[in-house]
């Protein structure tokens, strides 16, 4: 029977269809996406588990619509300039994956420091996955071995893993998804080879601590057998 895990991914689905359920406009979705994340983040590092990776904005999200994709910066600011700093006061480490191409510049200085002033943090690490795709982050892995010189023999299964953005971050151990839909949408595709699934049937901004405390309860009815 599987303990805490360490690691649980969170896909942060169904946000506008919690919207349009309430008559409201798509950013509105969104903002209570965002209010939901602490409570599920304190909850699940509360519980125990030391990594927690949250699936806040793809490279496919860049196609939205503009001012969709304008609402959903704000929020992404927002995190960093408030909620971040409360994390880190409180322990936590923040470190980013995905790409830092194309991104605002203010983005950028923002992760930076995020990542810089919460280095020694040990309670417990939120991976942000915030401009990021689970295949680009296997080919941008590939391309620093490359730039590494490594050699066709040298290339295994841990030089591998340990060209991965924040190759620190383990493998999932429980990967979440709410909103009903039961697919990866390109998250942790190298880190997911043998995660537990869970697919919730609400909406991520319907979220709350008791959700986390029935997560942790099914994952240990689970047994774990890694292809043995």
């Amino acid at each position: 029977m599987p303990d805490v895990p360490a690691h649980i991914g969170y896909i942060l689905d169904g946000n506008r269809r919690w919207a349009k359920k309430h008559g409201l406009p798509t950013y509105e979705g969104h903002l209570a996406g965002y209010n939901a994340l602490y409570d599920v983040v304190e909850a699940t590092s509360d519980a125990g588990v030391k990594f927690i990776s949250l699936y806040t904005f793809s490279t496919q999200n860049w196609s939205r619509a503009e001012d969709e994709v304008q609402g959903l910066l704000k929020l992404i600011r927002r995190i960093f300039k408030g909620d971040v700093k409360r994390l880190t006061k409180q322990g936590y480490r923040i470190v980013v994956l995905g790409s830092r191409e194309g991104i605002p510049d203010d983005l950028k200085k923002l992760i930076i420091e995020a990542e810089e002033k919460s280095k020694d943090g040990e309670y417990a690490t939120v991976a942000i996955c915030f401009n990021y795709g689970g295949q680009e982050e296997i080919v941008r892995a590939a391309r620093r071995l490359v730039e590494q010189g490594a050699q066709a023999d040298d290339v295994t299964m841990e030089s591998f893993a340990g060209a991965l953005d924040h190759p620190e971050v383990p493998p999932c151990d429980l990967i979440v998804r709410t909103s009903g839909e039961q697919r990866l949408s390109d998250f942790m595709l190298w880190r997911a080879a043998y995660s537990e699934f869970i697919f919730l049937d609400k909406y991520w901004p319907e979220m709350t601590k008791e959700d986390v405390t029935s997560i942790l309860e099914e994952y240990t009815r689970r047994s774990r057998r890694f292809g043995g």
